[in-house]
């Protein structure tokens, strides 16, 4: 099998833990650089209302007792183009975040994965689950794909993805090759973008000669836009309009508390980042398009996110 080399990216604490923890997190670092009076409270009120407990899933106690964890991230594609459904999981992340080793591991998994959706009894794509059971079956699935365990989760809906562009007053891409997509075209080199068009840029995959796996670059890329905005002074004094777009569209089994202590105690953690992809090989089953993963490609991933969860 073909080695594949990990790629390392050397940004700031506050920039990592944004990235791994998508909106909800902007929110609460944003907060954390003035952490006294009305932008804390500000923060905590969001952070109340984005909080969703899981039914029927183990409690986590590792954030508060200081030990590794994983997260699960969903991109949820409601509130697309006025979609009011439940939705599929269009993007799945995982996320493991060791203290002791001072590191974390971005883990893409692609959405065409084929695996069994544990409690719905069939075997189709990973994005599939969570339109049949929401965070409960989603995290369960891909529980069971990688051989970990999950403690939490986080998703953000699109909608809520194109508000929180518009919310930072843009981002600032660097495109690759030029392609078109939902009627927006996309020049190759840098490209400014609203929301609207941050959210085309990031659906793109039929014209990606890397397919998913590109689109998943572009999703990382403007991710990483995104915590570039929100911290500079400019982003900082909109933290209110980047509230509104989390607390309205995102929501995680993540408590309030635990939110400020990844925030102010895991900063180390997010020194160093490790982007992982599980890879698969493009397959038609049933007149259906799949990823299907080798097994000595599972078996890599999950012993690497066993020893970053220290298991």
């Amino acid at each position: 099998m073909e080695t594949r080399k990990k790629r390392k990216k050397k940004m700031s604490p506050l920039k990592k833990t944004v990235l791994i923890l998508l909106g909800v997190l902007v929110a609460l670092l944003i907060g954390a650089t003035a952490i006294a009076g009305k932008t804390y409270f500000d923060v905590k009120s969001t952070a109340n209302k984005v909080s969703k407990p899981v039914k029927g899933r183990p409690e986590g106690t590792n954030i508060k007792d200081g030990k590794p964890f994983s997260v699960l991230m969903l991109g949820i594609d409601t509130g697309e183009f006025g979609r009011s459904d439940v939705g599929r999981s269009d993007t799945l992340l995982v996320a493991t975040v060791n203290p002791n080793e001072k590191k974390t591991t971005l883990l893409s998994v692609p959405r065409d994965t084929r695996t069994e959706i544990v409690g719905h009894g069939t075997v189709e794509k990973v994005a599939h689950a969570y339109a049949y059971g929401q965070e409960k079956m989603a995290l369960d699935t891909v529980e069971k794909l990688l051989g970990v365990p999950l403690d939490h989760y986080v998703w953000i809906n699109m909608e809520g993805f194109e508000d929180l562009v518009n919310a930072v007053g843009g981002v600032e891409v660097n495109n690759k090759f030029e392609f078109k997509q939902d009627g927006h075209t996309f020049p190759k080199g840098k490209n400014k973008l609203n929301g609207d068009q941050a959210l085309a840029y990031t659906r793109m995959r039929y014209e990606d000669p890397n397919g998913d796996y590109g689109r998943q670059v572009r999703q990382q890329e403007v991710i990483a836009a995104i915590a570039d905005q929100a911290l500079t002074f400019n982003g900082v004094t909109k933290y209110k309009q980047i509230l509104k777009a989390i607390e309205d569209n995102m929501k995680t089994d993540l408590e309030p508390d635990e939110m400020f202590k990844i925030a102010m105690d895991y900063r180390e953690s997010f020194k160093t980042i490790d982007e992982e992809t599980l890879h698969g090989n493009g397959e038609m089953i049933d007149g259906l398009s799949y990823q299907v993963i080798p097994d000595e490609e599972l078996v890599r991933v999950q012993t690497l996110l066993k020893q970053q969860l220290g298991k």
